[in-house]
């Protein structure tokens, strides 16, 4: 494991943020969706795309509370701009589990 900083962490910005919108995916390179999620006021509205489509469907997630690194450099995917890291946890079978707050909070809130 490679060990970071103090001053490392501290730039990253981990928030979270509600799902407003999805869409299916069809030209990731595995099955996808794209997501909207609003991080609140002084951040916005931020996209990404996650390859969670085997453990989640759109009607579940939207209005869900997600954890995202929103500080990271666009990453170009297909046609599609994702602006900020889904985090999620892998099950063991090669599924992601997508990291959510126990209880509801302001979005915009930071990980700490």
């Amino acid at each position: 494991m490679k060990k970071i900083n103090w001053s490392d962490f501290e730039k990253i910005e981990i928030r979270v943020g509600t799902i407003i919108y999805m869409q299916d995916f069809p030209k990731a390179l595995k099955p996808a969706y794209k997501i909207w999620v609003d991080f609140g006021v002084g951040v916005g509205i931020k996209k990404t795309s996650a390859q969670i489509t085997n453990l989640y469907s759109k009607e579940h997630l939207i209005g869900k509370q997600v954890i995202g690194v929103i500080n990271l450099e666009p990453k170009q995917i297909a046609e599609f701009k994702s602006e900020f890291l889904l985090t999620g946890i892998n099950n063991g079978l090669g599924e992601i589990v997508i990291i959510t707050p126990e209880q509801k909070v302001p979005n915009g809130a930071m990980l700490f």
